[in-house]
């Protein structure tokens, strides 16, 4: 039984140029395209994020702000609640929202029927094409067109209350965050502060 070879210097002299060229430059290709860049890992993610005008985000989270501002407006009109005292406010958010940008829709079809004799035959050619709508402002590049904006769901709130201890004062602000928020009343929680 005679051993085969897979490579040996006589298959390579039997190799023109052209195809040794070839070989090389796919080599090279491959090892580009193998190569890890220092650009994002999820490139698609932050073009999405671009083209959608989301917020990119930051050690505090998108909504971080939002967040705190709520915090801080219900922080005060709370303390204002007889017996409530000095109040300090924590909101868990359930997403980060979503904001709705307009986009550019184009929808057509076409049927076309033949017949020949006795065969019929018929084609349905259908396409669409969707397109984000830019806003244009001092003749710049412009941001996409938001259309509507949800804010972030709030999933839980904890007040904290120097009068938290009292069953009427803790009711009161139970109601008064049910008031503004629609969080179910197991997912607020007043306590009495240290």
């Amino acid at each position: 039984m005679k051993k085969k070879e897979w490579f040996s210097l006589k298959k390579i002299k039997g190799i023109s140029k052209n195809q040794l060229l070839i070989g090389a430059l796919a080599g090279i290709l491959l090892l580009v395209i193998a190569l890890p860049t220092s650009q994002s890992q999820n490139p698609k993610k932050e073009i999405l994020e671009k083209e959608a005008g989301q917020p990119e985000e930051t050690s505090g989270g998108g909504y971080g702000s939002y967040n705190r501002e709520l915090e801080r407006k219900l922080e005060q009109i709370l303390g204002k609640i007889e017996g409530a005292g000095r109040v300090e406010v924590m909101i868990t958010i359930k997403d980060d929202g979503e904001r709705v940008v307009e986009k550019d829709i184009t929808r057509g079809s076409q049927t076309v029927s033949e017949e020949d004799g006795t065969v019929k035959r018929g084609t349905n050619e259908s396409q669409y094409q969707e397109g984000t709508v830019f806003s244009q402002e001092n003749g710049g590049d412009g941001q996409p067109f938001v259309s509507k904006e949800v804010m972030p769901q709030i999933e839980g709130v904890l007040v904290v209350a120097e009068g938290g201890g009292n069953a009427k004062v803790a009711k009161n602000i139970s109601d008064a965050v049910l008031a503004l928020f629609s969080v179910e009343v197991h997912k607020i929680k007043v306590v009495k502060m240290n």
